[in-house]
């Protein structure tokens, strides 16, 4: 074990809590000291509640004492993406607009992290409105990937997966709506779940400019952390009238025999040749677990799910720039807005029924397969500040080249996970992901806990991050 609390899972640390060998108040020190010797380089946590987490450890450490720990995660402490509200915290979004934005109470799954005993560090670095593929501001700069400081953890819950990889909290909440959980969590070694709609209700936020395509969803170092946080983020709310109808969370492991379809490119569209022999290689070793894997093409085209996704983002953000007044610090999202705003409603709609149209032919598509098996990202992390790879396998790319396997999920309103393959030949780590049907996200957790019984990953944190 460890000599460093901060270097624990999640799980881990509880079952020392549990025990009265460790206190919720010790591992606090421990993450907060390592948050002061590598958050500065590493740009992950934007606002520490150093006070509030420590009186939160304090209390948790007496409730283990007395044995009435709040849940089996109470005194871990969790970091929240910055577009998800904490009260008492900024929720700036990446945005001058929302520099001085302090909500006055917790999103729902916020509300209920803390109402489980987590202690809640702060709120972790995004790119502007959360509407791009790495983790950049006017207000903060960028986040660094703990791998490789010169490179992006990808985005936009960049901040988020730089966090749990470097050892600054286990656990971190994160949003996906194009992907921007399980690519972060592909660039740095992490499991990371996108949920179903409503699998963890919403309730007051931030405006939801990508409608439900975007979900709130849990990223750790294990497959156990991500389904212990998942389950006490998962009841139903009728605040969020999504979250009812879906079926239990819970799902044998091992999981029974799946049909996966492994489709290593979409179309035309580039992925780096190591990323293709490395979920290769996963989906092989997928099979020798016992599941029937076939690989095919994906039942619907990159170019179609962009005819989709585009209006829906632009509308989103033009809507809010004039619910809000200003324009973005991005050219990137400048530009989108302009898009936005020369929408014209028929274009919108047409693309909402579109997605509707979309998701009645995955729910058609899963009657034959259990699972879609993908690389997360169609590329490694680049640097930093730069937005997005300009080339993928020597083919040039637009800006959203590298995301090209995510955005179905969302559209399809289908859960998805990241889990992580054999690296590159120069260490940086790798994912693939598993997409279900609507509410499998149980299957999904158990699927992960199956693949790291069998291939154990480096925990990040406990591998060699270079630089760090």
């Amino acid at each position: 074990m460890p000599s460093d609390p901060a270097l624990l899972s999640a799980r881990a640390l509880a079952g020392l809590y549990a025990r009265r060998a460790l206190s919720p108040v010790e591992a606090l020190d421990a993450i907060l000291a390592r948050i002061a010797r590598l958050n500065p380089r590493l740009n992950a946590i934007i606002a520490l509640d150093e006070t509030g987490a420590r009186a939160a450890a304090r209390a948790s450490e007496a409730r283990w004492q007395a044995g009435t720990p709040l849940s089996p995660l109470d005194g871990v402490a969790l970091t929240v993406k910055d577009n998800i509200a904490v009260a008492g915290l900024p929720c700036t979004w990446g945005s001058p607009m929302f520099r001085d934005h302090v909500p006055e109470r917790d999103e729902l799954p916020v509300a209920r992290a803390r109402a489980a005993g987590l202690v809640i560090l702060g709120k972790t670095n995004v790119p502007e409105f959360t509407l791009q593929g790495y983790t950049d501001n006017t207000l903060f700069g960028p986040t660094r990937n703990p791998w490789d400081p010169a490179l992006t953890p990808g985005g936009s819950s960049g901040g988020a997966v730089a966090a749990v990889a470097a050892g600054l909290g286990p656990l971190a909440l994160g949003t996906d709506g194009g992907g921007s959980i399980r690519r972060p969590a592909s660039h740095t070694g992490l499991i990371g779940l996108k949920p179903s709609p409503g699998r963890v209700p919403r309730c007051d936020g931030l405006p939801a400019i990508l409608l439900d395509l975007e979900q709130i969803g849990p990223i750790a170092r294990t497959a156990a952390d991500l389904a212990a946080l998942l389950a006490l983020l998962s009841p139903p709310d009728p605040r969020d009238p999504a979250s009812r109808g879906l079926p239990p969370l819970a799902a044998p492991v091992p999981p029974p025999r799946q049909r996966i379809l492994h489709v290593p490119q979409f179309g035309a569209n580039p992925v780096e040749p190591e990323i293709t022999t490395s979920v290769a290689i996963a989906a092989a070793r997928i099979a020798k677990l016992g599941h029937c894997v076939e690989t095919g093409e994906a039942p619907f085209t990159a170019e179609e799910l962009g005819a989709l996704f585009a209006p829906v983002s632009q509308a989103g953000l033009a809507w809010l720039l004039a619910q809000k007044g200003g324009e973005p610090e991005a050219p990137m999202l400048r530009e989108m807005a302009a898009a936005g705003r020369a929408l014209s409603p028929q274009a919108v709609f047409a693309a909402v029924d579109g997605i509707a149209a979309f998701r009645r032919r995955m729910a058609a598509f899963f009657q034959a397969w259990d699972l879609i098996l993908t690389p997360a990202a169609a590329a490694l992390p680049w640097p930093a500040r730069q937005v997005a790879p300009p080339v993928i396998d020597g083919q040039a790319v637009g800006p959203r080249g590298h995301a090209v396997f995510t955005n179905f999920a969302n559209l399809g309103g289908l859960p998805g996970i990241a889990l992580p393959c054999q690296p590159s030949e120069s260490g940086l780590p790798i994912g693939f992901q598993l997409v279900g049907p609507a509410g499998s996200d149980g299957l999904l957790c158990a699927m992960a806990a199956e693949w790291e019984a069998a291939k154990p990953w480096p925990d990040p944190v406990l591998g060699t991050c270079i630089g760090l």
